[in-house]
């Protein structure tokens, strides 16, 4: 078996992994924020407890990749992770009480912090027999297919038995599933590293100049982006959808999502840096479209948000992995990943606070925070040597 077969069978069982763990909290999000409002949060608390979760998913990462790259214990930190990922969600059908519900999403947010800096290192030696582009196109893909599948039970729970408390308790199924996949996984390839080859890059010492820059630019992007339970608090609040459909939409933007990564990755892998920025032009339409009082509106918007997020989860990774040695990545994703989780939540807190004032000035900073990003990428894209970043 050719060494390209066995990576690629590597990145497609992470990949089921993955789908297992997104149907189980993407199932959970796509309610969170109407299950919240039900329990007496108002718009400005909604914002601040997505916003805050996210800052915590995202700012321990720089711990956490830091520890994996110096105890190399890349399986066990990434197995850790997703069982606190996954396993508190189906608590959540337990929550009497705002408060008791937004310590449970922030300890997600948590299990997601500690799985995902050695899991992306360990795939970025996998993508590497792909093409970079690709192969995080194709695992953000099958995890997006993931958070299709978990609104879409979810859903049908709520319609067939009602209460918002089923909806959580049928995502077990998923958690069991993908944490059982995950232990065969870890057997079946011990050291993924041995996939990629050393290069000239690998032998840098330093993150290079470059990669600050590009991680300030995402920084823009990502305090633009509204989180959904945000979205979905303002779909409830404006009766412009009921608690059946907001999972539903939900799913749809999940399902654009997938489909614009596989695309966007492969464009990236041919194209470079400046995919991103026809992304982020694309991607800045949401807001004035979703935070409309029009429900075809919303729906359209929410597609140019799943358009947005399927480009930033594969070509952000996938340039990441071209800029960075091969023993710093995990490193190299957790602080990136906590700069644009702390970028995240900052933008979330104030659009939560926006939302309560006004959603023209909510929009206006959404819009607006994402095209001065633009900028920062041409600059990267000048200075950036493309083969690096590329091969």
């Amino acid at each position: 078996m050719g060494q390209k077969t066995t990576a690629l069978k590597f990145v497609i069982l992470l990949g089921f992994v993955s789908l297992c763990a997104d149907a189980t909290y993407e199932g959970a999000r796509s309610i969170t924020g109407a299950y919240l409002e039900t329990l007496g949060a108002s718009g400005t608390l909604v914002g601040l407890i997505a916003g805050f979760g996210e800052l915590v998913g995202y700012g321990l990462r720089i711990t956490i990749g830091y520890l994996s790259d110096r105890t190399h214990q890349y399986w066990s930190i990434t197995t850790i992770g997703y069982f606190l990922n996954t396993a508190v969600v189906p608590l959540l059908a337990l929550a009497a009480r705002w408060e008791v519900a937004a310590g449970l999403m922030i300890a997600e947010r948590t299990g997601k912090a500690i799985r995902t800096p050695p899991r992306d290192a360990l795939l970025s030696h996998g993508v590497s027999q792909l093409g970079r582009g690709f192969g995080f196109g194709l695992h953000e893909a099958m995890d997006q297919t993931g958070a299709v599948m978990g609104p879409l039970a979810v859903a049908a729970v709520l319609y067939w038995w009602g209460g918002y408390q089923n909806g959580f308790v049928i995502l077990i199924v998923p958690a069991i599933s993908g944490l059982l996949l995950l232990l065969i996984l870890r057997q079946l390839y011990p050291n993924p590293q041995n996939f990629e080859e050393e290069t000239s890059v690998q032998h840098q010492q330093e993150l290079p100049r470059v990669f600050w820059i590009y991680l300030g630019a995402v920084a823009l992007v990502a305090a633009g982006y509204a989180d959904f339970p945000l979205i979905a608090y303002h779909l409830q609040k404006q009766d412009i959808a009921s608690g059946l459909i907001i999972p539903l939409i939900y799913a749809l933007a999940m399902g654009v999502d997938a489909i614009a990564a596989l695309i966007f990755g492969r464009l990236f892998d041919r194209n470079g840096i400046s995919i991103l920025m026809l992304a982020v032009l694309i991607s800045c339409v949401f807001a004035p479209l979703v935070f409309s009082d029009n429900t075809n509106f919303t729906l359209a918007g929410m597609i140019f948000w799943g358009i947005g997020m399927g480009a930033q989860e594969s070509i952000l990774k996938a340039t990441i992995a071209g800029l960075v040695p091969k023993y710093k990545r995990a490193s190299a994703y957790g602080i990136f990943g906590a700069g644009y989780g702390l970028s995240w939540f900052l933008g979330s807190t104030l659009m939560g606070v926006l939302y309560d004032w006004s959603i023209t000035f909510l929009i206006g900073f959404s819009v607006v925070s994402q095209l001065l990003a633009i900028p920062f990428l041409l600059w990267v894209k000048s200075q950036a040597n493309t083969t690096t970043i590329n091969d």
